[in-house]
């Protein structure tokens, strides 16, 4: 997520992303939580865009769907989410956080960017970090 936001950043706008760096270190977090959080956060903020083809829509309102199952506030995930998740079993974790929830960051942050400037661009890793420091809590 932070690497797309850098992407779609100008050059003035990469800069000032700079400072940020260091404060990304050691925030990967093992579980579905972590990744689903910045997941629907990022597809929130492209949902709001009002720049947004069909497809798009309908694969960011699935990848939010997932992210709210594997959050605990959906009961079925969407889309590929429905066999993967079964058919991956205790590996399914990492293939979400590696592959699935990468690619779907990125495509929300590439439909944000659309209509974004760099300080709201800025503002979406701020965000993006302030939900991965946010403390996991177990019961």
């Amino acid at each position: 997520m932070a690497r797309a936001i850098h992407d779609h950043s100008s050059s003035a706008g990469r800069r000032d992303l700079l400072p940020l760096a260091p404060q990304f270190l050691d925030t990967a977090r093992p579980g579905f939580e972590p990744s689903a959080r910045l997941v629907a956060l990022c597809v929130s903020t492209a949902l709001t865009t009002g720049e947004i083809t069909g497809d798009e829509q309908r694969r960011l309102a699935a990848a939010h769907q997932t992210a709210m199952h594997l959050l605990g506030a959906e009961e079925h995930a969407a889309g590929a989410a429905r066999w993967w998740l079964r058919a991956l079993g205790h590996r399914s974790e990492a293939f979400y956080r590696t592959f699935v929830a990468t690619e779907q960051a990125a495509e929300a942050v590439a439909v944000a960017a659309r209509t974004a400037n760099d300080v709201r661009l800025k503002s979406l890793l701020k965000l993006c970090l302030a939900a991965q420091l946010k403390p996991t809590y177990s019961s």
